[in-house]
């Protein structure tokens, strides 16, 4: 990849925001989450953050919106750090080529998610942070501030509350993996954590911020580590394989780019050794993910060269 200058990066992005809003319209906002359907559909968000600490936007990048599904890599992050190679005895590593909230497959596989980003796994995962977590909910807060330098972070209480309220599914999910012997702690109280992490609220320029550690070996800019080197490079992997639901293929063959989406209408995506991106704009293809956000992601990758494939 050819390094780019800063005011044809500014310019580039601008093009791909205007390119990517001619999709609004064409999309639906998430309405399974009555809270999440109020989300007015006309916005679109791109951030870009390099290894120098710069940060790129254009659109509505300081737009904070509901993080929803991309709370489950910040989640596994930190269940990684807990309980290293442990977290996968009971939590699998493949795609799922299922919906993301599949019974079917997870009574099929005796209560063992496939991976920590379908709903199953990352309730799992939650339950695992429960059973060593003093305050989930504040801790997972408290690492997003750090990362994204924004300590005014906060979670929406109206849709963690519409979240709870229409988790039926959810809580049939995780009764099932207790009924297996996979699952530890009150369900009523990990459903709960788990709603509260989708319920963050961020900004492109948050979440493209917090996310950098990921093309950076595992480091902050700072130096601190928040994973290993080799334990980023299996985050990135997992990402790649399974960060966008059933589409993931697709993405990698699109993109080239591990990311993690989220119904919210946010896409995070990692070049490592360059930059970390995130995307945003509320209306959905039928995937569950962001159509403008897709679209913006597949322009900027072939736009600049980025893949890891190449």
């Amino acid at each position: 990849m050819k390094q780019t200058p800063k005011s044809e990066l500014l310019k580039q992005l601008d093009i791909i925001t205007d390119k990517a809003r001619s999709l609004i319209g064409k999309g639906k906002v998430a309405d399974y989450i009555p809270a999440l359907a109020k989300v007015v559909p006309d916005q679109f968000a791109l951030a870009l953050c390099d290894l120098d600490g710069n940060v790129y936007t254009s659109g509505d990048a300081n737009k904070a919106f509901s993080i929803q599904s991309i709370s489950k890599l910040f989640s596994l992050v930190q269940a990684v750090n807990i309980y290293g190679e442990d977290l996968w005895q009971g939590l699998g590593r493949e795609p799922s080529g299922q919906r993301f909230n599949s019974l079917v497959q997870l009574e099929s596989e005796n209560g063992v998610p496939r991976n920590p980003f379908i709903n199953a796994g990352a309730l799992l995962v939650c339950d695992r942070l429960e059973s060593r977590c003093s305050a989930p909910n504040f801790q997972l807060l408290e690492l997003l501030k750090s990362l994204s330098e924004n300590t005014k972070l906060r979670v929406d209480h109206e849709v963690a509350r519409s979240e709870m309220e229409h988790g039926s599914r959810n809580a049939a999910m995780a009764y099932l993996m207790k009924a297996f012997g996979n699952f530890h702690n009150p369900v009523e109280k990990v459903l709960e954590s788990y709603a509260h992490h989708c319920a963050i609220e961020m900004s492109c320029i948050d979440l493209a911020k917090a996310a950098l550690f990921l093309a950076n070996q595992g480091q902050t800019l700072n130096g601190r580590e928040i994973l290993s080197a080799l334990e980023t490079k299996r985050v990135n992997a997992l990402l790649s394989t399974c960060g966008l639901y059933d589409e993931a293929g697709e993405f990698a063959f699109k993109v080239g780019l591990p990311g993690k989406s989220g119904v919210g209408g946010g896409i995070v995506a990692i070049y490592p050794g360059h930059y970390s991106i995130c995307v945003w704009s509320p209306e959905l293809n039928v995937a569950g993910n962001s159509l403008a956000g897709f679209y913006a992601l597949e322009l900027l990758a072939d736009t600049l060269g980025l893949s890891v494939y190449l």
